[in-house]
């Protein structure tokens, strides 16, 4: 191999370096500026699915399960919203209703939950502005901004009560139906 090409690979070994430790590095620090437990939880109002506006305070009285995921259509994000699907019922049992949030359309969100079987509302950030309030945000190698998978339990009186920096993805929604469950036993 000649010098030249052992360089070039070399700096491309080191640019993938630089950019896996800045995406780690973005994806540990995102929750660093998130609202605190105890905190009353930032209003804020997102075209949804359908194209139409959808406050935090239209569900003041409930339970939220605020989830702020990366990508339609993404294989974590696609089990996540399933696994939430799946135990839907159970969350309006408990008085709860799940509302996930990413940077994708409105558009985007329509075509996911038509594939996916999805009746629970999906927001559209595509400013990042809500993303970022909730500290939520994960900047991909300084070029694209993303959500980044965190989830916000909010009570009835709005104020968020738990707080999800590191989630599984595939058990995900029983974890935070227990803490559900725990929380109302209270």
């Amino acid at each position: 191999m000649s010098d030249s090409r052992l360089a070039k690979g070399r700096f491309v070994v080191a640019l993938v370096l630089a950019a896996l430790f800045a995406v780690g590095y973005a994806t540990l620090h995102a929750g660093d500026k998130a609202p605190a437990t105890g905190a009353s939880a930032p209003d804020f109002t997102l075209n949804s699915q359908e194209g139409t506006p959808v406050s935090l305070h239209d569900f003041r009285g409930k339970w939220v399960v605020l989830y702020f995921y990366p990508k339609d259509f993404t294989s974590g994000c696609t089990t996540e919203a399933h696994n939430f699907q799946r135990d839907l019922s159970q969350y309006q049992a408990k008085g709860a209703v799940i509302i996930g949030v990413s940077a994708d359309t409105s558009d985007s969100h329509q075509k996911f939950c038509a594939k996916e079987g999805l009746n629970f509302k999906l927001l559209s950030d595509s400013d990042h502005k809500v993303s970022e309030e909730y500290g939520s945000i994960m900047n991909i190698a300084g070029v694209k901004k993303l959500s980044a998978r965190h989830t916000f339990l909010i009570n009835p009186d709005g104020v968020i009560v738990k707080e999800y920096m590191d989630v599984d993805p595939g058990k995900h929604s029983e974890e935070v139906l227990a803490a559900l469950t725990d929380l109302q036993k209270k």
